[in-house]
């Protein structure tokens, strides 16, 4: 009796192989699984392609926010994933995450801290570490320059007030947002987050660029200090 041999992509149905998929019916039709399995080419002895893709799937409950945050030797332990194929998925993610961020873009202008959390959503919302960013805008709230000002850990990160107010100088803008992303989720404004707050009002007032909001970022929601009465 002949051994049992696993099918391979390549042993498919034509129609049934992601690339082929995609050519004759487009992206749609392809699952998350299926693109990541373009991405890593082959599977190994026991998975194909897309099983593999499935399983690594699998781990991050099938959430592509979480899979973007796992590094490179993360992916390498799983059988089938090299360096280099954790480097093409990684910076695939990577590209998409800039998609979004460009998408901000086409948004110009804030009224209210929801535009400002939504611009800057696609930027930090889902990042393993905090970062700090600067929104500047001119005297009609239209965003003039936005940019990271800091990178920390999983815990914090270090801003310089004085930095900040020669960016806005510099861009001749009339009023400031700061921001900052809590990679645990948490809402809640810590008591250094206070202190920042209050120094980068006070210094804004000096040179009367004022501080409009100081917001706080997670991947499914924000925190507002000006919404909540605190600047």
């Amino acid at each position: 009796m002949e051994e049992y041999r696993k099918l391979s992509i390549k042993d498919w149905a034509v129609e049934d192989r992601p690339r082929e998929k995609l050519l004759y019916r487009g992206l749609a039709s392809l699952s998350d699984a299926e693109l990541i399995a373009i991405l890593i080419g082959s599977g190994n002895s026991e998975e194909t392609a897309v099983e593999l893709s499935r399983r690594i799937l699998g781990t991050v409950k099938n959430n592509l926010n979480a899979l973007g945050k796992l590094d490179v030797d993360a992916l390498k332990k799983f059988r089938g994933i090299g360096e280099a194929k954790a480097i093409t998925v990684i910076a695939a993610l990577e590209l998409g995450r800039r998609r979004n961020q460009s998408d901000a873009l086409k948004m110009q202008q804030v009224t209210s801290s929801r535009d400002a959390a939504e611009f800057l959503q696609p930027v930090m919302g889902d990042l393993s570490h905090e970062e700090f960013w600067l929104i500047l805008l001119n005297r009609h709230n239209k965003i003039i320059h936005y940019e990271r000002i800091s990178q920390g850990g999983l815990t914090g990160t270090v801003i310089d007030v004085r930095l900040i107010l020669k960016k806005a100088l510099e861009k001749l803008a009339t009023s400031i947002i700061i921001a900052h992303n809590h990679p645990s989720g948490n809402l809640q404004a810590s008591e250094s987050d206070r202190k920042i707050t209050r120094q980068m009002k006070e210094a804004a007032k000096l040179m009367e660029i004022p501080l409009l909001d100081h917001l706080i970022i997670t991947q499914n929601g924000y925190y507002s200090f000006a919404d909540d009465g605190a600047i």
